[in-house]
């Protein structure tokens, strides 16, 4: 799948464009995008919940939800949660295979994922 850069702008394939598209789907709250209310995850949103055992394993359910639901170019074998370098973020890294391309080696992205709370206030005046 072709596509476009979201910072520059300039033509995007291939594992670049799936890497931006895996970002992408994380860290979009569930019902911010107008005309496409489901999309997203409900990850940012539970970075703000407890992080214990539980917090964790709901945070990794709803990345590979949000992903099997919306990235068909993906199987994901694994979520994994480290802390971000500013409070309410957290770094999520999935590893898995593209189903898009036949031998295609198994791919890692790592995004940074900022808290519901911290992101609705940065658009606060």
């Amino acid at each position: 799948m072709n596509g476009m850069d979201r910072h520059t702008g300039k033509p995007l394939a291939g594992a670049d464009h799936l890497a931006q598209s895996i970002a992408d789907i994380i860290g979009t709250p569930i019902g911010t995008r107008c005309g496409r209310r489901d999309y997203g995850s409900s990850v940012p949103e539970l970075l703000d919940q407890p992080n214990n055992p539980l917090g964790r394993l709901r945070i990794f359910a709803a990345a590979a939800q949000a992903l099997m639901r919306q990235e068909g170019r993906a199987r994901i074998r694994r979520v994994q949660l480290s802390a971000g370098d500013t409070p309410q973020s957290a770094v999520l890294t999935v590893t898995g295979r593209r189903t898009d391309v036949p031998g295609a080696p198994p791919f890692s992205v790592s995004s940074t994922i900022r808290a519901l709370s911290a992101l609705t206030r940065k658009a606060q005046p």
